[in-house]
């Protein structure tokens, strides 16, 4: 029996494809990552079909790449050597939303719409990244740690057990989701550690090297009773950091992030381009975005309690700090961003990163907010040298940790149908990392060309991978070519 006939028989023939045109369709994402063309693409809806799809590729020597969702921005999911796509999109149920602990177990086909839908009926929340693409797997994102933009609960880990198929075939349960009577055992799953080893955490950012995860664990938060939308434009940005520093290490506000102008107009503007034009032109460079809000138990006391400490603070240090519920001459923007902030981006519309001139490619890293402003000069040096508008480029400064740490992110736009433009951005994108990394940026996600860099400056750490990933996957089948395999 051929390779082809057993696949056709594990997932039934309706979801085994090998023609041409919906192989092409896997080849290439939203990235600058070269294209890859798979073998063939398999859509399982249970974990004992990806096991026999695994089986099958390992008996075989086939390289198998996972895609959790139709949308891909990073070239994780491009085949880097052909072979066996597994599409996990059908694996999309909700499987329990646990509201006494504030969990919720999910397929890694659930995305973003569909999550956040089902669990505002029930008055929760997850915690999300900027914006995210409707489409995207909500696992996927965090186990690939997409930082979230609440500064509140970003010392919790969101991801908890979950269920993964190891590139050898077993299947295997991670945390208490692992004990004897799970489902219906006293944590429900909601310890990530262990059995013994923290495996979880070798799934984390490993862009589907390390295994294929089926189900998983993640925190869920009650919805606000009530929010306020609080804005100032960023006259002086270390200024600015240092006030961050002051109130968000006594936890005020639930989301908090900083954009440039540029990465502002992409999301709040409505008719396009002239309303994206004309909000570039006149919103300040840069922008806080801080949202105080009163939770399920007395909102209104601890939302006065926090406003009055954000006040006092502001008194006796910050007074330069103007924040309003608006920013001035933009009524209304304050709610607009607030569904932002709450929501996946809206599926009806071109997706954010991708409205201005069609492609985005971005850059992020972490640091220390204190050298946010030397990355910025550095980011538009590099942009100056290629003849690329510094305008064009978009910012974000996400702060972890209560400000101790942020995630700065550059996006920049492009026209993917222009050969120069494409080429231009991609040898923009090349130097920039280089001198970004030198000057001491930390790549915590390393997807394309940035993996190669990242590994050869960091051997022993390499090395180590290297050994984890021949006990896990002695064939190397498992998404070949990515990261430092």
């Amino acid at each position: 029996m051929t390779v082809k006939t057993e696949l056709s028989k594990i997932v039934k023939p309706e979801n085994f494809f090998d023609d041409p045109e919906v192989l092409n369709n896997y080849s290439r994402d939203f990235s600058l990552v070269p294209p890859g063309v798979p073998n063939y693409v398999v859509k399982p809806k249970t974990a004992e079909e990806v096991q026999k799809v695994i089986q099958l590729t390992n008996k075989n020597l086939l390289p198998v790449v996972p895609v959790s969702s139709s949308v891909h921005f990073h070239g994780a999911a491009i085949p880097k050597q052909g072979g066996i796509i597994v599409d996990l999109t059908r694996m999309n149920r909700i499987l329990e939303i646990d509201e006494f602990n504030r969990r919720v177990r999910l397929e890694v086909g659930v995305t973003w719409e569909q999550a956040t839908k089902a669990l505002a009926k029930k008055g929760f929340r997850m915690m999300m990244p900027l914006a995210p693409h409707p489409m995207r797997s909500v696992a996927t994102d965090h186990l690939e740690r997409e930082v979230i933009t609440n500064t509140v609960y970003d010392y919790g880990e969101p991801l908890q057990s979950m269920e993964v198929v190891w590139p050898t075939g077993e299947i295997f349960r991670t945390g208490s989701a692992s004990v004897t009577g799970y489902p219906d055992s006293p944590s429900k799953g909601a310890n990530p550690s262990g059995p013994g080893l923290d495996f979880y955490r070798l799934l984390q950012g490993a862009q589907g090297t390390m295994g294929i995860v089926t189900w998983a664990n993640l925190k869920i938060e009650y919805l606000p009773a009530i929010d306020r939308v609080l804005l100032a434009p960023v006259d002086d940005l270390g200024y600015t950091i240092d006030f961050l520093h002051r109130i968000l290490k006594v936890r005020i506000g639930q989301e908090c992030l900083l954009l440039n102008n540029t990465d502002m107009a992409a999301l709040v503007a409505q008719k396009w381009p002239d309303d994206f034009e004309n909000l570039r032109a006149s919103l300040p460079p840069w922008s806080i975005i801080l949202i105080l809000s009163g939770m399920a138990r007395r909102p209104e006391e601890k939302l006065k309690y926090e406003q009055n400490m954000l006040d006092d603070i502001i008194r006796n240090g910050f007074s330069e700090i103007k924040l309003a519920d608006n920013l001035p001459g933009f009524p209304g923007i304050g709610k607009k961003l607030l569904d932002l902030l709450r929501q996946p981006w809206p599926k009806d519309k071109p997706y954010w990163k991708n409205r201005y001139l069609g492609g985005c490619q971005s850059i992020f890293f972490i640091t220390r907010p204190s050298l946010a402003i030397q990355f910025i000069e550095l980011m538009e040096a590099v942009a100056a040298q290629y003849g690329y508008p510094v305008d064009d480029i978009g910012g974000y400064i996400q702060p972890i940790e209560h400000n101790r740490a942020c995630q700065m992110q550059f996006d920049i736009f492009y026209d993917p149908t222009s050969e120069f433009d494409v080429e231009l951005v991609r040898n923009l994108y090349h130097d920039a990392i280089i001198i970004l990394a030198e000057e001491g940026a930390l790549f915590t996600r390393p997807y394309g060309e940035l993996a190669s860099l990242v590994y050869e400056r960091a051997t022993s750490y390499a090395t180590a991978l290297r050994r984890v990933k021949k006990v896990f996957d002695p064939n190397n089948i498992m998404n070949p070519g990515t990261l430092c395999f």
